[in-house]
C-alpha cells in the first residue's frame, strides 16, 4: 500500500474531505426527488448503512426546491447534481444544499458560472467538477478521437480553470468511465499535477454483480496507491448495497474498520454441515453490528480451527456438528442446527 497522496482539504456540510482525512462513502439517491417521502426515506437508510454524504438530482426547479424539505428529515450532508442549467444550482443553494456537483463548462456563459461561485462562496458551498467518460466535450472527442484518460484530465483542468479564475478553490474533482483502467489510468493522470481532493468512482459499473466486480477492482487499485479521499460504488441496485459494497472494499485494504469482517470457506466435498445455509443467516444477522469483529464461519476441521483462532469469534464445522471458538480458544462443542443461534448470541455479547 503506497502512502496517500496529498490532496487539498476542503468541507462539505461539516465534513472534511482530503487533506488527510479518512475516506468518504457517499452515494446518491434513486428516488425522484421532488417526492420529498420516498427521498428522505431511502437516505435515512443510506445513514443507517453508514453512509456520510449524498447527492440527489436536481432536474429541475421544484426538485430544486424540495431539497429544503427533504434537509429537515435527514442528518448527512446533501449534494446537489446539476446540469444544464445555472438557476438550478443557486436554487439548490438556497433551499440549503451542502454541495454542488456541476461541470462548469455545460452550465451557460461565465456570467452564469460566476453567479454560481458567488453564492458557493457566501454560502460555503464546495462544488465537484464531475467528468465523464460520456458526457465528454464534443471538441476534445474530435480532439482524442476517443474519451481517454487525457481527454478526461483536459476537460477537468479546463473547469478547474474556470472556476480558479473566480477565485474559487473549494473544488473536488471525478474522472469516471464504465472502462475500469481508463478511470484509473485518468485519476493517476490527474494525480500527477493537481491536489484537489479527489471523489473515485466507477461510472454506469453495473448490476450488482457485474459492478461489484468492476467498482472493487477498479477502487481497490486507486485506494492502493493513495488515490481517493471520496468514493460512490454505482450499482444498477439499492443504494444501500453501494454503501456495503464501499466499506467492504475499504476493510479489504485495512482503510476502514466499520462493522464485522466475515471469514467464510467456500466449501468442498469435506463440509458435512449446511455452511451456505448458515452463512447467509449470519451476514445477514451481521447487518446491524457496527462493532469492526472478524468473524469466522469456516466448514471443516482443515483451515477451520486455525482461521477460526485468528478471528474474534468463530465456527468450525464437523460431521453434523461444529465448534465455537472465541479468541482463538474453544468454547463449546454445537449440533448444527445450534450453530448460527449460539454464534449470533456471543457476537451480540461482544
Amino acid at each position: 500500500m503506497l502512502k496517500k497522496k496529498p490532496t487539498k482539504q476542503i468541507t462539505l456540510g461539516g465534513i472534511k474531505i482530503g487533506g488527510g482525512a479518512p475516506v468518504i462513502v457517499q452515494s446518491m439517491t434513486k428516488t425522484d426527488t421532488r417526492d420529498v417521502s420516498s427521498t428522505a426515506s431511502q437516505i435515512k437508510k443510506l445513514e443507517s448503512s453508514g453512509c456520510k454524504i449524498v447527492r440527489v438530482a436536481v432536474l429541475n426547479s421544484d426538485a430544486a426546491k424540495a431539497i429544503m424539505a427533504i434537509k429537515k428529515k435527514i442528518k448527512i450532508p446533501l449534494i446537489a447534481d446539476v446540469h444544464f442549467d445555472h438557476r438550478l444550482a443557486l436554487e439548490a443553494m438556497k433551499s440549503g444544499a451542502d454541495g454542488l456537483r456541476i461541470n462548469p463548462g455545460n452550465i451557460g456563459s461565465r456570467e452564469k458560472v460566476r453567479e454560481v461561485v458567488i453564492a458557493a462562496k457566501d454560502r460555503g458551498v464546495p462544488i465537484r467538477i464531475g467528468v465523464n467518460a460520456g458526457s465528454l466535450e464534443k471538441e476534445l472527442l474530435k480532439k482524442y478521437k476517443h474519451p481517454t484518460p487525457q481527454a478526461l484530465v483536459e476537460s477537468a483542468g479546463r473547469h478547474i480553470k474556470i472556476l480558479e479564475d473566480l477565485k474559487f478553490t473549494a473544488i473536488k474533482v471525478s474522472l469516471k468511465a464504465s472502462d475500469v483502467m481508463k478511470t484509473v489510468d485518468a485519476y493517476r493522470l490527474f494525480s500527477k499535477t493537481y491536489r484537489y481532493p479527489l471523489h473515485i468512482g466507477i461510472s454506469e459499473a453495473g448490476p450488482a454483480f457485474q459492478g461489484t466486480i468492476k467498482s472493487a477492482v477498479g477502487l481497490g487499485i486507486l485506494l492502493s496507491e493513495g488515490i481517493g479521499d471520496t468514493m460512490r460504488v454505482s450499482l444498477t441496485a439499492d443504494p444501500v448495497e453501494e454503501v456495503r459494497v464501499a466499506y467492504e472494499i475499504l476493510k479489504s485494504l485495512h482503510l476502514r474498520q466499520s462493522g464485522p469482517e466475515i471469514i467464510s470457506c467456500p466449501t468442498c466435498g469435506r463440509c458435512q454441515i449446511n455452511l451456505r445455509g448458515i452463512i447467509g443467516k449470519v451476514e445477514e444477522g451481521l447487518l446491524k453490528i457496527k462493532k469492526p469483529l472478524k468473524v469466522a464461519v469456516m466448514g471443516c476441521v482443515v483451515n477451520g480451527p486455525g482461521e477460526a483462532r485468528e478471528a474474534d469469534i468463530g465456527i468450525a464445522g464437523g460431521k453434523g456438528m461444529g465448534i465455537l471458538f472465541k479468541h482463538g480458544k474453544v468454547v463449546k462443542t454445537l449440533k448444527e442446527k445450534d450453530l448460527f443461534s449460539v454464534l449470533m448470541r456471543e457476537v451480540k455479547k461482544m
